[in-house]
């Protein structure tokens, strides 16, 4: 058994893992499963419907599947479900799901810092990082390796593709295909993240067949579905290829406005 301090309140109805270990003044509800050699942190709040993996780390006062702030939420039973090597920072809130889809779904390995929130519904990949005072809307959905810049704000509904990142203060109204860097506003392209696919272990033979992908798409001057045809017709087939176009074509609340040259001064970082 792991190590559950006196002073926290665990439901004997809970399901702990091998090695857990409960901080002073932590909570936890009845219908939840913590998997082995996860941390709950003092003041943190685990509540009905939360399954989490192992050698998650949960920090003071971040709440685990909290209410949905839905007016259209009637009680229906419904779940967040966490993966494996998740750390959420303090005050950091994970809503569970509603009727729309049942759950919130955040995969494996991802940093959720300080206050950031997750709505209901949510989608999130693994080996994300939602940096502080960022807030998901319901039903967003956020790819693998993304990194959303701190205090954004994600509109209901949006997707943001893998390996994308969002400069901090971004304000997303649109979708964010996989492997773009954006910035300024209104949110636009600014460039491809060439230093975060590197840091993965892509090629620059790979980046630059995206980076050309992405000339065709936002610096072309012709409308999303042309390019789209374009792309198709003049660069071999691959993973990448299809996974932006496939992105592109399934959006329903469109894709955020194309190049624009940063003024002098603007930050893109």
């Amino acid at each position: 058994m792991g190590n559950i301090n006196n002073l926290a309140y665990v439901h004997p109805d809970a399901k702990l893992g091998e090695g857990v270990t409960v901080e002073p003044f932590a909570y936890i509800a009845g219908d939840v499963v913590i998997g082995d050699g996860s941390w709950i942190g003092p003041g943190a709040v685990i509540l009905d419907g939360a399954r989490m993996g192992r050698n998650c780390k949960i920090h003071t006062s971040a709440v685990i599947a909290g209410l949905p702030q839905d007016l259209k939420f009637r009680g229906e039973y419904s779940a967040v479900e966490m993966g494996d090597n998740n750390t959420v920072r303090e005050s950091a809130t994970i809503n569970r799901g509603t009727a729309a889809r049942g759950k919130t779904v955040v995969g494996s390995n991802n940093l959720i810092m300080a206050y950031a929130h997750i709505g209901h519904d949510c989608l999130v990949g693994s080996n994300c990082v939602i940096v502080n005072g960022v807030s998901l809307a319901g039903e967003v959905e956020l790819g693998d390796w993304a990194i959303i810049g701190g205090h954004s704000a994600v509109h209901q509904f949006c997707r943001i593709g893998a390996h994308a990142m969002l400069s901090g203060g971004s304000l997303v109204s649109k979708d964010v295909p996989p492997y773009v860097k954006a910035a300024h506003f209104p949110l636009s392209f600014v460039g491809a993240n060439f230093i975060g696919l590197r840091r993965r272990g892509f090629t620059s033979e790979k980046i630059a067949e995206i980076q050309e992908i992405f000339r065709i798409l936002f610096q072309s001057g012709y409308g999303y579905g042309r390019a789209c045809e374009m792309i198709e017709s003049q660069m071999a087939p691959s993973e990448e290829r299809e996974l932006i176009l496939g992105f592109v074509r399934e959006s329903k609340r469109g894709i955020l406005k194309p190049y624009n040259a940063a003024k002098e001064g603007d930050e893109i970082e």
